[in-house]
């Protein structure tokens, strides 16, 4: 599908941030019209784009735009990411609702979701997860591994998880550590929920499909968490880093194709130990009637946490849900 000039110009103009171009520059470069780029300019103002204008100068992007767009994140992107079929939206209801949509269909692993707002964003166990606009990056995965079954997918979400420690502390040089099985913190404050989802096919048991949706506060929203999460949840910067959504969604995206470039599962799972911030520590296992009071252990190679209960028994859990003791 042929690009708009719209798409064409911001493309170019991310390419390009803080630098000035007169109209009849940019309709030569695009081969359209100076009306065209007018108005091309206009819309993506009305997108909220910021974009400069100035006698004998022409336009320009400033060079503070932090606005999440498919351009704004192809420019970040190696070219061996080029197996990813990338849609950028504002809003979404979930993008791990209109992925699986777009799963059913048949859509190719690789495709990959990524809003800037979510009006419907769900979290584990059926809760709802707070995505407010322009102040987090709300993306989906389409994997369709071979031969996977359904308790083989803690390793995807456990795989993600370290991803995005590292493309968080890349960007923003702060350690990143995980609270089994999958949320992302930075000193004691949730900054990243990833939820898995899968498609069983009934004929051999196996997944059809697996959608990793994953869910980062780049920033904390104007007057702060609302009330329910205002001391538990945390944002990845402080204060305003230029394109730094686009930045860090192309540094996930990146980690989670290197998952598939070379290091082992081993390798994963070890990295995933030495991140995860539970071990050692009095924990709450919740979901089986009374929460259960007990030690988390270890993570085994299959990223499963071992418990010891307060009687002495052990488990290992695979799925569930904790909480620890502060």
């Amino acid at each position: 599908m042929a690009l708009t000039t719209k798409a064409r110009l911001l493309a170019f103009f991310e390419a390009n941030k803080g630098v000035y171009f007169s109209g009849e520059e940019l309709a030569g470069r695009l081969s359209v019209s100076r009306t065209a780029v007018w108005k091309a300019v206009n819309g993506l103002r009305d997108e909220g784009y910021q974009i400069h204008g100035a006698s004998n100068r022409g336009y320009c992007l400033s060079a503070d735009t932090d606005i999440l767009s498919l351009q704004g994140i192809l420019k970040y992107l190696e070219p061996d990411c080029g197996r990813l079929d990338l849609e950028v939206v504002p809003v979404a209801e979930s993008t791990n609702f209109s992925l699986r949509k777009k799963a059913e269909a048949g859509a190719k692993e690789g495709t990959v979701i990524v809003a800037g707002c979510q009006t419907g964003g769900r979290g584990r166990v059926g809760r709802s997860f707070f995505s407010p606009e322009d102040t987090g990056i709300y993306m989906s995965i389409l994997l369709r591994p071979p031969h996977f079954l359904p308790d083989q997918a803690v390793k995807i979400t456990t795989m993600a998880a370290v991803a995005v420690c590292r493309a968080i502390e890349r960007m923003a040089g702060k350690e990143a550590r995980i609270k089994w099985v999958n949320d992302i913190f930075i000193e004691e404050r949730k900054v990243c929920g990833i939820l898995t989802e899968g498609s069983i096919s009934l004929e051999d048991g196996f997944l059809d499909y697996i959608v990793l949706g994953i869910g980062i506060n780049v920033y904390e929203p104007k007057g702060g968490f609302p009330g329910e999460l205002r001391e538990t949840a945390g944002a990845v910067f402080e204060a305003h880093q230029d394109d730094g959504k686009n930045r860090l969604a192309a540094e996930v995206l990146k980690e989670l194709l290197s998952g598939s470039q070379g290091e082992t599962a081993e390798d994963w799972a070890e990295q995933y130990r030495e991140r995860c911030m539970v071990l050692g520590r009095e924990i709450l296992v919740l979901g089986r009637g009374e929460p259960a009071r007990a030690r988390a252990l270890d993570v085994d190679d299959s990223c499963r946490l071992v418990v010891e209960y307060e009687d002495g028994g052990r488990e290992v859990l695979s799925s569930g849900e904790i909480s620890v003791e502060i």
